[in-house]
This record gives C-alpha cells, sequence and structure tokens, in this order.
C-alpha cells in the first residue's frame, strides 16, 4: 500500500494510491500519516477502510503533497554509508555509522520548492532512502529490528555544503528551511524485499542521472541502524531513518555541480517511488 499526507480543497488528508488514483480515508485515521500510525492501524485495517469508508478518488496531479509525516519526533540521518561516497569525500570510513539529525521544520514534500538560501551558494542533493519506524522500542534486536518498520519513501537530504563542513558537526548544514524533501509516498513494508533491499536508487539533475545504486549497497543495512540507534534512544511511532546517500553528490565533481534557481532534483526508488522538487532561490526580506 502506498500513503501519502496531502491538501485537498484546503484540507489535509490521508490517503491510499489505487488504480483509480489517489483514495482519502476516514478523517478518523487522523491528518498524516504520523497520528495513522499513532492508532496503530495495520495494513489490514487500512484495506477494511479503503473499501468501507473512504472517498472518492484524486488525481495525485491535482493535490499538494506534504511530507508524509509532518512532524515526527526523530529523524535519523546516516552519513558515509555507501563506501563510494566515503571515497569521494576523501574521508576515513568508520566502522560505526554517522549519525546526525535533521529537525522537523527543514521538511517539504514532493512538488514543494527547495529553497537556495541568500547566505550561501553551496546547495547540493543527495538522494536516500528514508525508514518509517511502525512501532518503536529501546535495544531492539537485530534479528527482528525489521518488525519496528512500517514502511519505507524517498529523501532528498539537500544540504548546504559551505555550513556543513564549517564544524565536525553537520547538522547546521543538514538543517536550513526547506532542504529536506520526502515522500511523495510511504509504502508499507510488505509490498518490497526485507529491509529495502535491492532496490535500484538514482538522482536526476534536470533529467541527467547523477546518482545510481542499488540500496543493497549500504554499510550499515535497516535492520542494523534500527538496531545500533536503539541502543542509545527509543524509537517511537513515527520516527524516520534516512539511510545514507550514493556517490555522485554535487560538491564531490570536478567542476562541481551547485544546484540553482530553477533547476529541477528529481529522486526515485524502484518501487517506492519519484520525489521530484524545483530549487527556489530564498526570498529576501
Amino acid at each position: 500500500m502506498k500513503l501519502a499526507t496531502f491538501l485537498s480543497d484546503g484540507k489535509q488528508r490521508v490517503g491510499a494510491l489505487t488504480p483509480d488514483g489517489l483514495v482519502p480515508l476516514p478523517a478518523s485515521v487522523g491528518n498524516d500519516l504520523g497520528e495513522l500510525l499513532h492508532r496503530k492501524l495495520q495494513v489490514p485495517d487500512l484495506q477494511r477502510l479503503l473499501g468501507a469508508h473512504a472517498g472518492p478518488a484524486l488525481n495525485p496531479a491535482d493535490v499538494t503533497f506534504l511530507p508524509p509525516v509532518l512532524s515526527p519526533r526523530k529523524i535519523i540521518c546516516v552519513g558515509l554509508n555507501y563506501a563510494d561516497h566515503t571515497k569521494e569525500s576523501a574521508l576515513k570510513q568508520p566502522d560505526y555509522p554517522a549519525l546526525f539529525f535533521r529537525t522537523a521544520s527543514s521538511l517539504i514534500g514532493h512538488g514543494a520548492p527547495i529553497e537556495r538560501p541568500l547566505c550561501s551558494d553551496s546547495l547540493d542533493y543527495e538522494g536516500e532512502l528514508a525508514v518509517v519506524i511502525g512501532s518503536g522500542g529501546r535495544h531492539i534486536a537485530k534479528n527482528r529490528a525489521l518488525d519496528s518498520v512500517f514502511g519505507y519513501s524517498v529523501f532528498n537530504d539537500a544540504s548546504i555544503r559551505e555550513y556543513q563542513l564549517r564544524t565536525p558537526q553537520w547538522s547546521i548544514g543538514k538543517n536550513f528551511d526547506a532542504t529536506g524533501a520526502f515522500g511523495p509516498y510511504v509504502v508499507t513494508a510488505d509490498e518490497l524485499p526485507a529491509g529495502a533491499k535491492g532496490l535500484l536508487l538514482q538522482t536526476r539533475v534536470n533529467d541527467v542521472v547523477v546518482q545510481s545504486i542499488s540500496t543493497s549497497e549500504m554499510l550499515h543495512d535497516v535492520a542494523s541502524l534500527i538496531a545500533i540507534a536503539s541502543e542509545a534512544m527509543t524509537l517511537e511511532i513515527g520516527d524516520v531513518i534516512v539511510t545514507g546517500t550514493p556517490a555522485g553528490v554535487g560538491w564531490a565533481r570536478q567542476p562541481r555541480l551547485i544546484l540553482r534557481d530553477g533547476d529541477t532534483c528529481e529522486v526515485s526508488i524502484e518501487d517506492v517511488g519519484v520525489l521530484t522538487n524545483r530549487v527556489r532561490d530564498e526570498a529576501t526580506h
């Protein structure tokens, strides 16, 4: 099942993509996927609701997509999780995953503009697989970690490299407003290979492929990331883990490929979806 959070006729809804279009689920499930998850509804529950109480199908082209989970308590990002990206970054490959956080205020949905900030000309793209947690916990064993996953989505961890590299801590360059593109859909885990392994991830800038890799190439797979993160913190319903980007980022190219006003950045993951955002300069104040 593919689920999205969106606006239609001024109303925020959660809906499921069907052959007929995007079908809103009843308002009782909540108005974003995070609320739905907190109601602990499973795929069979959603299928029953879809059959009995859903609204008429909408054309996805006619709605405004929002981040599927609007306000996750935690957005845990993983750096250097593909060896080819570590190599192009001229960094040493760490044995332990490089974890950092994004804030919910940085998130935007499919179709929304990624903002190139006034203060820096170093906007870069990072296509990534996102994991949405459906049931949390602490000290989650690796062999049962995938039971915690509700589904998977597409993420563009757009980064302001100048700020990211000013300090050893990357967070500032990863949390500019309107840089964390997320969506358009969350695909429930039952529809994908375990751990979303073996899926083709690609990023395109103005229709040119700039990143391409299989998700099987992640150094720390989804189960490992959940187990490692939960050693330190309680994972909660609706938390998001953004699993890292492969080689091909613009900052590592010669000459550098910097995103500019009017560029289109598209991240696709096989059987998950296509996330498309145009770049827009931040408005002057």
